[in-house]
């Protein structure tokens, strides 16, 4: 069966999408490519069970066995040697990747403490976007009552989208609540509307 967020995105979305953007052609369309979910645990360097709850817990919230990240060289202030496991990732593509964002933006994301949607500010200038999580138990697979440790989480959503406007475009359609923020300000921009000097108001959740 077809995922439910791939299927609306193959029939709502793209045609939203090019009327949009006037996109000529459908295969201008951005879409996703693949998700990456890292778990980073310094903390395992001293106990090594934690890499292991993590391996089993990110296998439950993605579906796919994840493998394991290993640190690029050594640092002997933390006691970190070149090689040494430090997490765990896991590369969704396909309907995993589709499943997995459905149940991040309809489940997991509801679920964090005084959610006010996520933040405009976090794509890197090419499309992509990245998003951070305190803890694992958002995700109900996870059942309280089995967790040694509150694990935090990066989840990095690529696309091939030419500009971030055309990422957060996709990424809104297909569901992600961003909240609504004011744009940055040039630097050494005042602070005011540039005739009264007054200050503006911050966006809700900053």
């Amino acid at each position: 069966m077809t995922p439910r967020a791939k299927e609306r995105y193959q029939k709502e979305i793209v045609p939203a999408l090019m009327k949009e953007f006037s996109y000529q052609n459908v295969m201008a369309v951005p879409r996703l490519r693949k998700i990456v979910v890292n778990m980073g645990l310094g903390e395992a360097i001293q106990n090594a069970k934690l890499l292991d709850s993590a391996t089993h817990e990110l296998a439950e919230i993605t579906g796919q066995k994840p493998v394991i990240t290993r640190a690029r060289k050594s640092i002997a202030n933390f006691k970190l040697r070149k090689n040494m496991p430090i997490g765990a990732m896991v590369t969704l593509r396909g309907d995993r990747m589709y499943e997995f964002f459905d149940r991040l933006t309809n489940v997991a994301l509801p679920r964090v403490r005084d959610f006010r949607g996520l933040s405009t500010r976090a794509f890197d200038g090419r499309g992509n976007y990245t998003l951070g999580l305190r803890d694992q138990l958002v995700f109900p697979e996870i059942e309280y009552s089995k967790v040694d440790k509150v694990k935090g989480m990066n989840i990095s959503i690529v696309t091939d989208a030419r500009s971030d406007a055309e990422a957060l475009a996709l990424l809104r359609h297909l569901g992600m609540p961003f909240r609504q923020e004011a744009p940055r300000r040039p630097a050494g921009a005042p602070a005011g509307d540039g005739k009264t000097g007054e200050k503006k108001d911050k966006p809700a959740g900053e």
